[in-house]
């Protein structure tokens, strides 16, 4: 088994410890013990990835688009052949199961292929002009260095996109990667590096969140920021990057509804929505949680919902057996704990779950619960975490108010046999992202970001480069 190693910061294109040497340490959630260390970047550590940020992005910024694209296939090709040995640090730090560790792997790669290509398609336009002798052209030109802030629950996908995206368009990157999850974040700057990206190109730091980002937002090199985590985290940093009239993607949290009309499919419903519901122990960001089913199917969908649930293998990621790993820290236990409680003292029924599981690691039942009132905080917060929510509907219209009652507008999920119901579901739900009777949500091709309080901007599709370019105009006579 590959053994987890400490990780360092990747800075001017030399893996190096953090000035004066501090660390951090890496818990297995697992375990609840320490596998290793982070470095700890310094003021002079931020200092040195910015300068090196500037020269990088002088050189990156004039390497062709189809050269660019060359070396990032050259990267993902890298990445799949890793792959089993990134998975298993990635399992070991962040505590899913092997199985899901090597998908994220392997959906990386694939959206580096796609962000190689689309960085070949910066097209510019031609305007026709008011007078013969007058040329009128747009060009799409890098809009500068970018700094990235990614969460831990996961730690490659989460970086992939915005680092791909900005090394497509011709920008330098500063990477503030998680560090609860730090080791197999840096095997994906590591292959780029081993690709031949030039030195300064792709930064990668660690250290306190806010510190970091506090320091690197407002910095003059930095012309760009992508942040993907809480609500109200990236409202801070969107209004730091206003003040300093930097561009913002958020890719905030999100409260997904699950529609099941009175016509659904049950058989496709319950085992596929149930499935997604407790892929990385609910720790999803468009994780499926408020499932509003219609009063006729609600006893049969929560029955079997709730039996697949406490079918559910949890245990160590490691274990090929294993379903459901450990939440990936320790303060989720008693944040889900007082969510649940909340909910069962306002009325609501715990069909399965609600423990924590053992007391070594970070494990927790998969757990559903059922009829709550819309007054319990669990109707109102994120839960991050494998717990379901089950309530009824009688009419379409109280479902989509429902659906939209929240500020939260990421992802919705939606599942009915009748195509004029599916039409107006997807006119009518507030979301970034609808997926009607499948799961077809962040494949590099579509695109990937929220409304409302839950973002702005996309990571994914033909416009998440845009993010990573200016339009530049130009006229000349004669």
């Amino acid at each position: 088994m590959t053994a987890y190693r400490d990780t360092l910061l990747f800075i001017d294109g030399q893996w190096r410890a953090a000035t004066g040497g501090r660390t951090l340490p890496v818990i297995n959630p697992a375990t609840a013990k320490e596998i290793g260390t982070v470095a700890h970047a310094s003021r002079e550590d931020l200092d040195a990835a910015l300068a090196a940020a500037g020269r990088g992005f002088a050189a990156w910024k004039n390497t062709p688009a189809f050269e660019r694209g060359k070396l990032m296939r050259k990267a993902a090709a890298i990445l799949r052949e890793r792959a089993d040995e990134v998975a298993v640090l990635m399992t070991l730090e962040n505590g899913k199961p092997l199985a899901q560790s090597k998908m994220e792997i392997a959906g990386a790669a694939d959206v580096i292929d796609w962000f190689a290509g689309e960085g070949q398609r910066t097209y510019g336009q031609v305007i026709p002009s008011r007078a013969p002798d007058v040329l009128q052209f747009t060009l799409k030109q890098p809009v500068g260095p970018v700094a990235a802030f990614t969460p831990w629950n996961f730690p490659l996908n989460q970086v992939v996109r915005k680092l791909s995206a900005a090394l497509a368009a011709g920008c330098s990157i500063i990477v503030k990667a998680p560090e609860e999850t730090p080791a197999s974040p840096a095997e994906l700057i590591r292959a780029f590096a081993d690709a031949g990206v030039p030195a300064g190109v792709v930064g990668l730091v660690y250290g306190v969140p806010a510190e970091i980002s506090e320091y690197l937002i407002p910095h003059p090199v930095i012309r760009k920021i992508s942040f993907t985590g809480s609500t109200p985290i990236g409202k801070q940093l969107a209004a730091l990057a206003g003040l300093h009239m930097k561009r913002a993607t958020m890719e905030l949290g999100g409260h997904a509804p699950v529609i099941v009309a009175g016509d659904a499919d049950l058989d496709l419903a319950v085992p596929q929505i149930a499935t997604h519901k407790f892929r990385n122990a609910g720790q999803v960001c468009v994780s499926p949680t408020r499932f509003l089913v219609h009063e006729d199917l609600h006893a049969a969908f929560t029955a079997r919902f709730t039996e697949l649930a406490a079918k559910i293998k949890v245990g160590d990621g490691m274990d090929p057996a294993t379903e459901m790993g450990p939440l990936s820290n320790e303060r989720r236990i008693p944040a889900l704990e007082a969510l649940i409680t909340d909910a069962v003292d306002k009325g609501a029924r715990l069909t399965t779950g609600g423990r924590r599981i053992g007391n070594e690691g970070w494990f927790f039942e998969p757990t559903v619960l059922a009829d709550v009132p819309l007054s319990a905080r669990i109707m109102n917060e994120e839960p991050f975490g494998p717990v379901a929510v089950i309530n009824k509907f009688a009419t379409l219209d109280e479902a989509i108010h429902e659906a939209n009652r929240l500020p939260f507008g990421l992802a919705a999920y939606a599942y009915t046999t009748d195509t004029a119901t599916a039409t107006r579901l997807g006119n009518e739900v507030e979301a970034g992202m609808t997926t009607i009777n499948h799961l077809g949500l962040a494949l590099p091709e579509v695109p990937f970001g929220g409304m409302k309080d839950s973002g702005h901007g996309t990571e994914g599709g033909s416009e998440a480069i845009e993010a990573y370019l200016e339009t530049r105009f130009v006229t000349r006579k004669g």
